[in-house]
């Protein structure tokens, strides 16, 4: 990502270097790549979800960080978050056409993580009786 150097972006010059500390990509970089977020994008790009199938979803997330990172992947324009007028509230989430992008290219590196869990489990094991 080097908008910062194109020509005509001086006002977005070091935006999107995420190596820079100052960088806000940095704060995108961690919503997506933290621990649920990418989880959470995940279980969207397969369509709408309320809140508790998502909880249902993805295990060991607790209530409370399920809702901080639905909150900041709503803000980051990510996720769309939509209240139905009813009693109770139904709330569902889905992704933006932003999101779907974003899962859309992540979809080969989750993949990869399918195809080689075994791998990688082998090489820690090995790693761990050399310890």
């Amino acid at each position: 990502m080097t908008v910062g150097s194109q020509p005509g972006h001086d006002a977005w010059r070091g935006i999107s270097d995420a190596f820079n500390t100052e960088c806000p990509a940095r704060e995108l970089l961690e919503h997506i790549t933290g621990r649920w977020g990418i989880l959470i994008l995940a279980a969207l790009g397969a369509g709408p979800r309320r809140y508790s199938e998502l909880h249902a979803t993805i295990g060991g997330i607790s209530e409370k960080m399920l809702s901080q990172t639905l909150r900041a992947l709503v803000r980051d324009g990510l996720v769309a978050r939509t209240v139905e007028p009813s009693l109770p509230p139904r709330v569902t989430y889905d992704l933006t056409p932003l999101g779907r992008g974003l899962t859309e290219s992540m979809q080969p590196f989750l993949d990869w993580i399918r195809a080689h869990t075994a791998q990688v489990v082998t090489a820690q094991r090995r790693y761990d009786r050399q310890r």
